[in-house]
């Protein structure tokens, strides 16, 4: 076996397409795994904001928490009524595009997009953070370990839907049963100790309180940070065709699974926060735990569970960006169907993949942790904003679908009241979100978002000017049919530049030999000319080629071959020029330093400043 097919599997045939389908177990940890690991961070997202409320903060956790689970719920019977109308994958984008029109399924896309690529930063820096909290010694090495995490996740994504289920079930059942087991403890040891338990380890002393009382504002952008805990939650609608058969059951299953598991993870820790009395920390201040991690200690204490279940967080929060591999490639392609994406996105990989799309959100998530520094308090700034408004986008979409349906459509008035309810829910809260978030970083993401729009709207031009240029459905044209002037550019008399003149006596009569600065000596092509080239073609009858000499002041070749190709074009107006380029192929791509790549660089420039008369054509010679 190969390194290649060790690494990325053996290649898949188009046959096997149906093997690599999943079924709800398999399902959860590829699209779910990001929305299950926002109870790791959701409800200490919202709180830290109440740090300046000292003590008091905490009372008002279970309320803001409570409203994003409500906010969670409308969402979640929205999107089961999405897959089941959608069922060959009804994502934002292809929604309202349907029944929105072409800009709002645009704006859909690139707010999917930007989301997806923070998702997956948000993952790894969320989860090496987890790590860092246990390990404070690895806190130097946060870029390097985001990396690691990164390359780790292309890798195994790289393999197919399949064999990423499979690795990712383990980390992701790891991560809900140590999670759940706390919340579980907890709760039977807040009872048991009559509604006041004690922390089995030493919380840290909450900060003195700096404001009185609670606002309006402070609530809004409490409540849009905890918002966080909702991004993901469309990524079982967009790969519903992942899921084998009955395809629309198992995907509802398994958003079923996933939101009520996440239901239970965020109120149960929230909940355990309130009753243990525990506040978050500022990210900044010295020894700053997550408040999960200071959750656990409050029920299990520094024991080798609270070992266990950080490490299982690490695993589960670095392996939740996974969800953004499993359904960014999926968006990108339904918009490159459309052309408003490049067409490479289209093109499925090795593993039955759309490969170009891990590709691209690889480097994307790159250069996110890079200018963030891996910090995941300036990433999460930048959160959920685009979420919210592919949700909002999604649902008006569904319900203009229900609208477009018969009117004795079974259930009709129903469906569109609970996706008219999505829509304003996540409508309001894509406004709370950006105005609360605004100065701290949406302001980013929301003109990243017409800017990415305007991209693909030229990429759309683009591809329309080609089409009308290039279609051709009219019978083959045989007019104006004569034998083209072909040049040869040539250095010197060898194999390569023999085999391109034989080739030129087959193609033409008309034959001009270029040559710049024919210095004298006996390799020179003008010494050897009329012995090696000119006698031997007439002594055989055919029409001798013409030399043409360059002369170059400052030993320029590539430019005057240029230049003279050009003006023997415009010579010719009505005729075809063919420029025939011998090249040498090594066997070795290190042996390219090797040679002048005087070739390369005039093969490129006669295809940007040539036109639709001059054809190149490459002359191999294979060592």
């Amino acid at each position: 076996m190969s390194l290649t097919d060790s690494l990325f599997g053996r290649p898949l045939a188009t046959s096997e397409e149906r093997a690599e389908h999943v079924g709800v177990a398999a399902g959860i940890p590829i699209f779910g795994l990001d929305a299950l690991t926002s109870a790791a961070y959701g409800p200490e997202t919202a709180l830290s904001l109440l740090i300046p409320l000292g003590v008091i903060g905490i009372q008002h956790l279970i309320p803001i928490v409570s409203a994003v689970l409500i906010l969670l719920g409308i969402v979640f019977f929205s999107y089961r009524q999405t897959i089941a109308a959608y069922p060959s994958g009804g994502g934002s984008y292809t929604v309202a595009s349907e029944n929105l029109g072409t800009g709002a399924g645009l704006v859909a896309a690139a707010a999917l997009m930007i989301d997806y690529i923070l998702t997956a930063a948000v993952g790894i820096t969320a989860g090496v953070g987890a790590v860092v909290s246990d390990q404070p010694w690895l806190q130097p090495h946060t870029m390097l370990l985001c990396m690691l995490v990164l390359v780790f996740l292309a890798l195994v994504n790289m393999r197919g839907v399949k064999d990423t289920g499979a690795a990712f079930m383990a980390p992701t059942f790891l991560f809900v049963g140590t999670v759940l087991a706390t919340v579980v403890v907890g709760v039977f040891r807040v009872f048991a100790a009559g509604g006041h338990p004690v922390a089995l380890a030493e919380m840290p002393h909450t900060m003195p309180a700096t404001i009185g009382y609670l606002s309006v504002w402070l609530a809004l952008k409490s409540f849009s940070n905890g918002c966080a805990a909702m991004t993901g939650v469309e990524a079982v609608s967009n790969g519903v065709m992942a899921f084998r058969e009955p395809r629309v059951k198992n995907a509802q299953m398994a958003l079923t699974v996933i939101m009520g598991t996440l239901v239970i993870m965020l109120f149960g820790t929230a909940w355990l926060a309130k009753q243990y009395g525990i506040m978050a920390m500022d990210p900044e201040h010295q020894g700053y735990q997550s408040l999960l991690s200071l959750i656990v200690m409050a029920v299990f204490g520094r024991s080798w569970f609270f070992h266990f279940t950080m490490w299982s967080v690490f695993l589960a929060l670095t392996l939740s960006a996974n969800t953004a591999f499993a359904d960014f490639p999926r968006v990108t392609r339904a918009v490159a169907m459309n052309d408003f994406l490049p067409h490479v996105f289209i093109l499925r990989g090795r593993r039955l993949l759309f490969s170009h799309g891990i590709y691209a959100l690889t480097a994307l998530t790159a250069i996110i942790l890079l200018m963030f520094g891996g910090n995941i308090d300036s990433i999460i700034s930048l959160y959920a904003i685009g979420a919210f408004l592919a949700f909002t986008l999604s649902q008006a979409g569904m319900v203009k679908h229900w609208q477009k349906q018969d009117a004795s459509h079974k259930g009709r008035g129903w469906h569109m009241f609970v996706n008219g309810t999505g829509a304003v829910a996540t409508g309001a809260t894509t406004l709370i979100v950006l105005a609360a978030k605004f100065t701290s970083g949406a302001w980013f993401v929301a003109l990243l978002i017409p800017t990415l729009i305007l991209l693909m709207v030229a990429i759309k031009q683009h591809y329309t000017r080609v089409r009308g240029e290039v279609v051709e459905q009219a019978p083959l044209n045989l007019t104006n049919l004569q034998e083209p002037l072909v040049v040869i550019p040539m250095a010197r008399w060898d194999r390569m530049t023999e085999k391109a003149m034989r080739f030129a006596l087959v193609l033409s009569k008309e034959i001009k030999v270029v040559t710049v600065n024919c210095d004298d000596g006996e390799e020179s092509l003008c010494e050897i000319w009329e012995e090696n080239i000119a006698k031997p073609i007439r002594d055989k009858g055919l029409p001798e080629p013409e030399l043409i000499t360059l002369h170059s002041t400052f030993r320029l070749v590539v430019s005057p071959l240029m230049d003279y190709i050009l003006e023997v074009e415009h010579q010719h107006p009505d005729r075809k020029i063919t420029v025939l380029l011998p090249e040498l192929v090594v066997k070795h791509w290190w042996e390219t330093l090797l040679h002048n790549q005087r070739v390369q660089l005039l093969k490129l420039l006669l295809l940007v400043r040539g036109n639709q008369r001059i054809i190149v054509v490459n002359i191999p010679w294979y060592l």
